[in-house]
């Protein structure tokens, strides 16, 4: 999904120097992208975009670089010593994330054959100073990246960024459909729709269950019953589920005609998320004769989709739905896996007390440690109390982060905690898939963190995304972020929430 976009690259000079001198930036410059491009690293195009040696080209380049879908992110590097004054019309223009690259051609300094017509062509040193300082003067959000540009590590600062450009692009079309509204009155998992809306991108749209139903009737059993025999193909089960015209196949049956309803509703509104609720599941009765609607929630159905990469949040949040969207674009390609989560609760047992995380069926199967089992069992909450199917698993145990995002009224907030998955005991009574997390830099200092930060019951976990993708996304989406790691002290966190209060009420008032 990256192979539709791409990065313009833009390289810093001015004619002072003559024209041989920008031929030479321009055939370094290509260069340099195509050896970037070459890497392997990178999982998005790199397009190099030409020199800007003036005011009117710079500001050609970046509203190109607006009005191209393609493009969902600029990085500039200045070769030789480019005037920032130039640069001005243009970044005032440019609303697509910034990258700075602070590199050079040449790795090392020709000590023994360097002039001065190779110092005056080799000025990143201090161009890329000036460039800086007026990015810095017009407060601007970007990324820095300091190092050789055939620096693996280097290489990897730009992949990050690049991933977290492309998943900013695709939330800016996104669409988060719910199905009922917020359940029980939960503070946390609503907010301000709209204001999400100008500042994250992504459109959130109420969808009542009556609409859903109307695919839910046209599913064709076929259908069903080819993707009951994928379940049966691709995850471990009782061979007795298999029996038809048995009560567990027809629970198998009525979770794979919902995954379907889910599917092509989604399709056919080109939605990329989605929520469900507990007390809003289509006819109130299920013993109705005319009975339309699911027998339990969605779970398996919501596991599979979000495998696919659909975002999802339970009881109606739109905000957890969207960030594991974004979560997931940006995770492409990576092995390891990701999925929404819930803190259920808590284990206390000296330096190993941990969260177990889980939810009443739907976590994602991209984070289970082996085969996920298809099983068949009760679940008695919501407006509907019925044998339910949902796939039964462990998740991996390593470390991972995990995110959230919470409304604060002036502001929204990015928690992020890093956090050790290790083995949980055996759940004989508790057949739900499930992770158990160690928050850093321990138990009582990261969930205590947490709690003062205001985060959610519901966050976004992967293994693969690491504090760089979450520090690139709050800047490029201009929120604070509150980070909690192995170097965390509560009394230090506190003071910076305090300095982060100001900072937004101070930021609030001037605009």
């Amino acid at each position: 999904m990256f192979d539709n976009y791409e990065i313009w690259w833009v390289t810093g000079a001015q004619l002072l120097y003559g024209g041989d001198a920008v031929v030479s930036v321009d055939a370094h410059s290509k260069e340099m992208v195509e050896g970037l491009n070459k890497s392997g690293r990178i999982p998005v195009k790199i397009v190099y975009k030409g020199t800007a040696n003036s005011s009117r080209e710079v500001a050609d380049i970046m509203k190109a670089a607006n009005n191209d879908n393609r493009c969902i992110g600029v990085m500039t590097w200045m070769h030789t010593f480019s005037p920032a004054k130039m640069w001005i019309h243009g970044l005032q223009q440019l609303n697509k994330p910034l990258l700075h690259f602070h590199t050079q051609y040449n790795a090392e300094i020709p000590w023994d054959t360097m002039d001065m017509d190779f110092m005056n062509l080799n000025q990143s040193a201090h161009g890329d100073r000036e460039f800086g300082h007026i990015c810095t003067r017009m407060r601007l959000r970007r990324k820095v990246v300091v190092g050789h540009w055939s620096d693996p590590k280097a290489q990897d600062r730009i992949a990050v960024w690049s991933r977290v450009a492309a998943a900013w692009a695709d939330s800016q079309d996104m669409l988060i459909i719910r199905f009922g509204d917020q359940m029980n009155n939960v503070a946390v998992t609503d907010g301000d729709k709209v204001e999400a809306e100008q500042r994250l991108g992504y459109h959130v749209d109420y969808t009542p269950v009556s609409e859903l139903m109307e695919y839910w009737k046209k599913i064709d059993s076929a259908d069903v019953d080819a993707l009951v025999e994928t379940y049966f193909k691709e995850y471990t089960h009782d061979q007795a589920l298999e029996e038809k015209g048995s009560a567990g196949y027809k629970s198998i049956w009525n979770a794979a005609r919902a995954e379907l309803a889910l599917r092509a509703i989604l399709k056919a509104k080109g939605a990329k998320g989605f929520t469900t609720n507990f007390d809003d599941l289509g006819c109130a009765d299920i013993n109705d004769p005319n009975f339309v609607g699911f027998d339990q929630i969605p779970g398996l159905a919501s596991q599979r989709l979000m495998a696919e990469g659909y975002g999802f949040g339970a009881e109606g949040d739109w905000k957890s739905a969207a960030l594991y969207r974004t979560v997931w674009f940006m995770s492409q390609g990576l092995p390891k896996g990701c999925s929404f989560l819930e803190d259920y609760t808590l284990n206390f047992d000296g330096a190993n007390s941990s969260i177990l995380q889980a939810h009443m069926l739907e976590v994602c199967p991209l984070i289970a440690e082996e085969r996920p089992r298809l099983e068949v069992h009760f679940l008695g909450i919501g407006v509907r109390k019925a044998q339910t199917a949902r796939l039964v698993f462990t998740s991996k145990p390593e470390k991972g982060v995990t995110a959230t995002v919470v409304d604060l009224g002036n502001r929204f907030r990015l928690i992020v905690n890093d956090v050790e998955c290790i083995k949980s005991k055996p759940l004989p009574k508790l057949p739900v898939a499930s992770a158990l997390w160690i928050p850093m830099p321990d138990f009582e200092t990261g969930a205590a963190a947490w709690i003062l930060a205001g985060g959610t019951h519901h966050s976004c976990f992967s293994y693969d995304l690491t504090p760089e993708y979450w520090e690139d996304y709050a800047e490029i989406a201009g929120i604070e972020m509150a980070h909690i790691n192995k170097d965390t002290t509560i009394p230090t966190f506190k003071n910076e929430l305090r300095w982060n209060e100001v900072y937004y009420m101070l930021n609030k008032s001037l605009c």
